[in-house]
């Protein structure tokens, strides 16, 4: 964590800068976004086409998590928990984490990735974007205040919604 008076480069998570004795407990905490309204990257999620997300239970075994991705033709499943969003399921959890194992010997919850990044319907493109870009996802899903999903978003959605904005 760089010092914001001295530029001093300190541990993360340090209280005082080693250099100058700056306060740094305040430097880590994030501050607002510059809001950003432009017609192509400021545009609202609401206002993509996102799909619905296809939910799963998260004590579903694994066999029947990848063939219900094989049927309805999807990339990942929202794993659900308490009525709530407990994690994502992917195609390349299933590849990475499930290949060459025995399924019938898994749950969604053991293979699944907990906590997933998530994305409000107001959240903007620019700011999908910037989530998976940093996080390497394809897939986001958008939830209401309560974590329950109200649809999902992917690379491939917003790149259709870049490419026909420029049109």
């Amino acid at each position: 964590m760089l010092c914001p008076v001295c530029r001093h480069d300190n541990f993360e998570g340090e209280d005082n800068c080693a250099n100058c004795g700056a306060d740094l407990r305040t430097s880590d905490i994030p501050q607002p976004a510059t809001s950003y309204s432009g017609d192509l990257l400021g545009a609202p999620l609401a206002s993509l086409v996102a799909q619905q997300p296809t939910t799963i239970d998260a004590g579903s075994s694994a066999t029947a998590a990848i063939q219900r991705m094989r049927d309805e033709e999807v990339d990942c499943l929202l794993v659900m928990g308490d009525s709530r969003l407990v994690g994502i399921f992917t195609d390349r959890d299933a590849v990475l984490k499930a290949a060459g194992r025995d399924l019938a010997a898994f749950d969604v919850r053991d293979l699944m990735t907990r906590d997933p990044v998530v994305l409000r319907a107001d959240d903007t493109v620019a700011v999908a974007i910037h989530k998976m870009a940093i996080g390497g996802f394809r897939h986001i899903p958008i939830v209401d205040g309560t974590t329950r999903p109200t649809g999902l978003v992917s690379a491939r959605d917003i790149f259709r919604q870049l490419v026909d904005s420029l049109k």
